[in-house]
């Protein structure tokens, strides 16, 4: 597993006023409907030059240093650089401590529980968890519930859970919105190989789940390719399986670490035009394959949000009494082409976990439809 040593956050390095952090965070502001009304309360206030934890002008009235977990299934990850970006950063607008950042570092969910019952032991304010199991979480999150902590799910989320709020991508339907896609070039008949880092995971299965059924619609044969936890079983695993299943048409990967493979295969045996591929997510490696016509598309899940929005509902429900109650917030389903590729790759930001400076960019002038 890759680890994030250069995505280590710094509360420190976050010493900056609320006002330029809204002015930043266009993005995030664009999906939470709520920081418009944020920034009147600090042009109303004139908020000048605001240091991180900084109580004598607060945001909202003086309040407590909310300590909050995030319980997450592969801590070391890139992909969730921009998540832990996310997370300070809205602790910065808030005032309040940086959340503790957990888990498990090999989606090991046992070492995600037992962090999840240190959170509550430790009489945590509010606890964000990756729900990657259907039953596991059941019991410490209903005990938090219980001792009067909130719990957000955010990125992986399960129907049997009790999280007052799931933040995330709605991966079955992105798992269908890719396969009408995939679809429309391969013919009926045609062999798709949709490609899964670890089978039955609740953060990537779901994304098999929603393609199925329009694979089968459309006529399609499917097949199961386990790619393993780490790019280098990946690797060796796609390319063995394509070496038995020549005739294949479209490889669909819902992971990152998949979508590289995929790329990497169809590129060492000079398949571009022959046999179609995607991936997930938006390392840089998977946006230059995307660039290059290695890879159709990939996706979006906005994983700056998943942090950054869990952060402002736990704060808003303890300032409130429990008032302002967490809400579902679906991250969106953003395809990365090759037509929309380029600003992905010419800004290195935070909202995309692949930059660390805060950055201020001019948006688009015409937005598609």
């Amino acid at each position: 597993m890759t680890t994030n040593e250069s995505h280590e956050v710094d509360p420190k390095r976050y010493d900056a006023s609320r006002r330029r952090f809204l002015r930043n965070a266009g993005v995030a502001a664009a999906s939470v409907p709520f920081l418009g009304s944020m920034a009147e309360i600090l042009g109303e206030r004139g908020a000048s030059a605001q240091t991180f934890r900084d109580e004598s002008h607060p945001m909202f009235a003086k309040h407590p240093a909310y300590q909050f977990t995030f319980v997450n299934h592969v801590t070391t990850n890139p992909f969730f650089a921009a998540t832990q970006y996310g997370i300070a950063d809205a602790a910065a607008l808030l005032g309040i401590p940086t959340p503790q950042w957990t888990g498990s570092q090999d989606s090991i969910v046992s070492e995600m529980v037992t962090a999840m019952d240190q959170a509550i032991a430790a009489k945590r304010k509010g606890i964000a968890v990756a729900v990657i199991d259907p039953v596991a979480f059941n019991t410490p999150t209903d005990n938090a519930l219980a001792g009067g902590i909130p719990v957000i799910a955010y990125n992986a989320s399960e129907p049997s859970n009790n999280a007052m709020a799931y933040v995330g991508q709605s991966n079955t339907l992105a798992g269908a919105a890719a396969a009408e896609r995939i679809v429309k070039v391969v013919p009926k008949g045609g062999l798709v190989g949709m490609v899964i880092a670890t089978p039955g995971s609740g953060n990537i299965q779901p994304r098999i789940n929603g393609a199925l059924p329009v694979f089968r619609k459309a006529g399609l044969q499917t097949a199961v390719i386990a790619g393993g936890a780490l790019l280098n079983q990946e690797l060796t695993n796609v390319e063995s399986w394509y070496l038995g299943h020549k005739d294949v048409k479209f490889l669909y990967a819902v992971d990152d670490g998949d979508g590289i493979a995929v790329a990497s295969v169809i590129k060492k045996y000079n398949l571009k035009g022959k046999v179609g591929g995607s991936g997930w997510d938006v390392s840089v490696q998977t946006l230059q394959e995307v660039a290059s016509g290695g890879l159709s598309f990939s996706i979006d899940q906005q994983a700056y949000l998943q942090g950054f929005v869990p952060t402002i509902q736990l704060f808003l429900y303890n300032i409130s009494g429990g008032l302002m109650q967490p809400t579902d917030t679906n991250t969106g389903l953003g395809f990365v082409t090759k037509s929309n590729v380029a600003p992905y790759l010419s800004h290195k930001t935070r909202f995309e976990g692949s930059g660390t400076a805060e950055t201020a960019y001019a948006p688009p002038a015409h937005i598609a439809v």
